[in-house]
């Protein structure tokens, strides 16, 4: 199954995916209210996978529900909470519910989250699970067995462009590359020129590339972004402008764009993240169609 996105891609399309987060419960109402006003605006929507480690509904079934709704999800999937039985049987079920698009990830670790007593397994890491979903593809499972009905992902890694030491992230991509990773969805950008220089260094690995852009609602968010995550800097300028910003929020979505449309001319889609906010999503995506 070749998904839209996918197509999209290979034709040269400029996509735009945003993020969702599934609930803390089973009431979906709010969640699939969000993802519907957004379909207008964005090619996907990414279903995350018990992000930064808290407990939420399985980001399979809302991204059934989206499915279910003529909507494209990416179904995000880590190696945190599940074992090669459970990631297996999951990228199954995913495929019969008609789910295409695949986010192979590792998972922010337990210590970030609301379970802290969970015990982490981590069976595979990300490029394991890349291999897996490969194996899958090509009809045999990790056990080496046949599956009826191999299931064809569009499948996707994590990147982070603005990581140092560069050449050990570059290596890290590669493997994914090998492993089967057709496009790389980044973590937030700040430095466009970081992602140019980035896009020039994977070229040659003939992966589509989506840059993440991050909705800072506040100074005090951009300084636990830099002192929290891992490869990610928001830099002093930037802080400084939410900072003295009558409105932080009307600042974050003013950055969000010119970061966006400063973006564009380096990747091949962008992925906007807005944490909660993605009713001020349109104006972000606006602003980039704008650009010439």
């Amino acid at each position: 199954m070749t998904t839209c996105l996918q197509q999209k891609l290979a034709s040269g399309h400029f996509v735009l995916t945003a993020e969702v987060c599934p609930p803390k419960g089973s009431d979906c109402t709010e969640f699939l209210e969000k993802s519907r006003h957004l379909s207008a605006f964005v090619d996907a929507i990414n279903v995350t996978d018990n992000q930064g480690a808290t407990m939420r509904i399985s980001p399979l079934a809302a991204a059934a529900l989206l499915a279910r709704e003529g909507m494209e999800p990416i179904f995000q999937i880590t190696c945190r909470d599940r074992n090669r039985l459970a990631l297996q049987s999951d990228l199954l079920g995913a495929a019969a519910l008609g789910i295409g698009n695949v986010l192979a990830l590792t998972g922010d670790h337990i210590s970030f989250g609301d379970h802290k007593a969970s015990k982490p397994v981590f069976d595979l890491d990300s490029v394991q699970l890349l291999q897996t979903i490969k194996g899958l593809g090509e009809g045999l499972d990790l056990a080496g067995r046949a599956v009826s009905g191999a299931p064809a992902f569009f499948a996707g890694a994590a990147a982070a462009p603005e990581a140092e030491p560069f050449p050990l992230t570059f290596y890290k991509l590669e493997k994914k590359v090998a492993a089967g990773a057709q496009f790389f969805q980044t973590q937030a950008v700040f430095d466009p020129e970081r992602l140019r220089l980035f896009s020039e260094a994977v070229r040659p690995l003939n992966v589509k590339v989506i840059a993440g852009i991050l909705l800072l609602k506040s100074a005090g968010m951009a300084r636990f972004v830099t002192s929290n995550i891992p490869g990610l800097k928001v830099p002093a300028p930037l802080v400084e402008e939410l900072e003295s910003a009558a409105d932080p929020m009307a600042a974050g979505v003013t950055i969000a764009a010119r970061l966006a449309a400063a973006c564009k001319p380096y990747c091949d889609g962008l992925h906007i993240m807005a944490m909660g906010r993605e009713d001020l999503i349109p104006q972000i995506v606006e602003a980039v169609r704008s650009e010439k």
